[in-house]
């Protein structure tokens, strides 16, 4: 379950030169429910950092805690010599919702949703806080499902690092309309439209080594065939912050 802080957080982010938004602004929002919506209804994340001068971007599972995001990697990861002291990271997320065909290429468009944070990456090295870190990454997703699994060996503990980042700053930018042609442009008889893209999830395989009688669990129906990837995820972090 989720950390609660003990004050209730700003309705915003603070708004520096790191995370204002250099363009369309009409786009661009830093409140907090606007970026978490966008964060929970993801799995999938990147994070950026730099290395002795060299960029590096890591596609990565995360989850949210509050104002705080944490993600999991190996041990041998390059990075993890760097982070215990902390060091700067990025972290987005996007999802892509349509595609745009407008009347000139210069107006071609798709719609989406994104999200950027920004703070300080550490190893959570506190044992009581990488503990609860080894069921979240599961529980995020299937709330209550670590409860049914076999507990994890001393060297899969040790062989996992868990990297948390406290969201300093933040902003989301959303497109979410039809075509924007040049007034002109809505005359000349040019095909224009939004073609909408979804990630819908299919039926469940079932493993070919499962024991006659195991039954799929109740946190898949989350997942039922037909619903969007969008929507299981974001329920599945309401109710796990509910658990």
């Amino acid at each position: 379950m989720s950390s609660m802080h003990a004050l209730a957080p700003s309705a915003e982010y603070p708004i520096t030169d790191r995370n204002r938004l250099k363009r369309r602004h009409d786009r661009g929002s830093y409140d907090r429910c606007s970026v978490h919506a966008i964060l929970d209804a993801a799995m999938l994340c990147h994070v950026a950092y730099v290395i002795d001068g060299q960029p590096f971007c890591t596609p990565t599972l995360f989850w949210r805690e509050g104002d705080m995001l944490y993600w999991h990697g190996s041990s041998a990861s390059r990075m993890l010599r760097h982070l215990k002291a902390g060091t700067p990271a990025c972290l987005t997320v996007s999802h892509l919702d349509g595609l745009v065909l407008a009347r000139s290429a210069f107006n071609h468009s798709a719609n989406y949703r994104s999200a950027m944070c920004f703070g300080t990456a550490r190893i959570v090295d506190d044992p009581e806080e990488k503990a609860a870190a080894m069921r979240a990454v599961v529980d995020r997703f299937y709330p209550g499902r670590s409860d049914a699994l076999r507990p994890l060996t001393g060297q899969e503990a040790k062989a996992t690092t868990f990297i948390g980042m406290e969201i300093e700053q933040a902003s989301a930018k959303v497109r979410a309309k039809g075509v924007a042609d040049d007034e002109e442009d809505y005359a000349l008889p040019i095909w224009a439209g939004v073609v909408p893209v979804r990630t819908v999830l299919g039926e469940v395989e079932p493993c070919p080594r499962l024991i006659d009688g195991v039954a799929p669990p109740p946190e898949l129906g989350l997942y039922r065939a037909g619903r969007s990837l969008d929507e299981g995820l974001t329920e599945a972090q309401h109710a796990y912050e509910e658990g």
